[in-house]
């Protein structure tokens, strides 16, 4: 009975996320706005005092990590090493003075508004959170790709995608780095400084075996690719190799979301035979998964619905956009970007499947201080998606944007008897 209470869940689940993600694009706001907002709502319903829908926290870890992995890999997949290297220093750029700015302003407010006293601990929670909300979601900038066609607003939303690729990994690694510091002092295995340097070579090794796990199982898998094809089993395949890369690093003490967009890069930029067939079925694959991530990270956290709340939170986004604008104005300041156009980077900062990911995982944590981080992530979410679909709404006040319009058909101009045609609108 309790399996099929979950499968009845997850069908109603998919079946609403499915005609909200409908209603989004007809209203033309972000999906995964609309998402969350349908998992609040549903958390919130209740049948004689008990909630209607239940879920394992494992359940939900492990849903999260295999859409993270999906998206990922569909995400990173798309990128060609050409496009990487004209925009990956002002990504870099980018990514370093917000998360500096980030981990300065928003950990002492954190601290101040939300936590009772200032002690490494309450410290060490807020760095987490300022890490956290550092990540911008790679899904809504490839959707926001797809829309524009002109090389200018290529540049722009290109640098946003390839930002939103590399900061997945740094915040799904650096948090539970801290996290197993804050485990260590609680134990009172060392002190601060000494757990600190000694989380450092385990960051560095991380990287490296992340990434060698992708070669490896990259190379294994698509140069068998490169020679066979199955209609019926080769997207199987690409599924089990992103799943084997995450669970070859994370099982060496790698990052697993390294060795996925590793592996996505790979399949990119290697001859693989179908390749745009099995790109579509990961991408159908990451939207399903989608729904219900997005859905299910509303219903688990219960944001507290007070006036006092939502002022300290608002407060505390403002401080994050500032610190956004300035991370880029300084990293950008010697580029041939235009002010507008930074402007819209600025404000481009949507948070999504890696920080949905990350609270999953927190959920499983009792710390009082995990409460209000958890509370935190989601209005957090809310706020910076609002703001990326009202600023993407606006986007031709920002940067020169031809939107992709229907096909053009050359029908004879009926003054002219078919000497000479004139491209119409079909």
């Amino acid at each position: 009975m309790d399996a099929l209470l979950v499968l009845t869940n997850i069908a109603i689940i998919l079946l609403l996320g499915i005609l909200c993600s409908l209603l989004s694009k007809k209203l033309r706001i972000s999906n995964i706005l609309v998402l969350v907002v349908l998992g609040i709502i549903l958390g919130r319903l209740a049948y004689k005092g008990q909630p209607l829908f239940v879920f394992d926290p494992s359940f939900l870890v492990g849903i999260g990590i295999l859409a993270l992995v999906m998206i990922v890999f569909d995400g990173s997949s798309r990128f060609r090493f050409k496009e990487i290297d004209a925009l990956s220093l002002s990504s870099f750029r980018i990514i370093g003075y917000f998360m500096l700015f980030s981990v300065l302003v928003i950990t002492s407010f954190t601290n101040l508004l939300f936590f009772e006293g200032v002690n490494v601990k309450n410290i060490l929670f807020s760095i987490i959170f300022a890490v956290i909300i550092v990540g911008t979601d790679p899904g809504s900038v490839f959707v926001m790709l797809k829309d524009f066609v002109s090389e200018r607003a290529k540049k722009v939303l290109g640098l946003l995608q390839i930002e939103a690729i590399v900061n997945t990994p740094l915040i799904v690694l650096i948090p539970f780095l801290i996290l197993d510091i804050i485990n260590n002092l609680e134990l009172g295995t060392g002190d601060f400084i000494s757990s600190f340097i000694g989380q450092i070579p385990a960051f560095f090794s991380q990287i490296i075996v992340g990434v060698g796990a992708g070669v490896v199982i990259g190379l294994i898998v698509f140069k068998t690719m490169q020679k066979v094809y199955s209609h019926q089993f080769s997207p199987v395949g690409i599924i089990t190799a992103a799943l084997l890369a995450y669970i070859l690093a994370e099982n060496l003490k790698g990052n697993g979301v390294l060795a996925v967009a590793t592996l996505g890069l790979l399949f990119g930029n290697l001859y693989v035979k179908e390749k745009s067939q099995l790109q579509e079925f990961s991408y159908m694959l990451s939207n399903a998964l989608e729904i219900l991530v997005f859905v299910l990270v509303g219903l688990m956290i219960k944001i507290p619905l007070t006036l006092d709340f939502f002022l300290k939170s608002l407060f505390l986004f403002g401080l994050l956009v500032l610190c956004r604008a300035v991370a880029v104005f300084v990293a950008l300041r010697k580029s041939d970007y235009s002010y507008k156009e930074k402007l819209f980077i600025s404000l481009n900062m949507p948070k999504g499947i890696a920080v949905a990911v990350v609270a999953f995982t927190f959920s499983l944590y009792k710390d009082v201080q995990i409460g209000v981080i958890l509370n935190l992530i989601l209005v957090f979410m809310l706020y910076s998606l609002v703001l990326s679909s009202v600023v993407d709404r606006f986007s031709k006040k920002f940067i020169r944007i031809q939107v992709k319009t229907s096909k053009i058909e050359e029908v004879p101009h009926p003054k002219l008897k078919g000497h000479d045609k004139t491209k119409t609108p079909a």
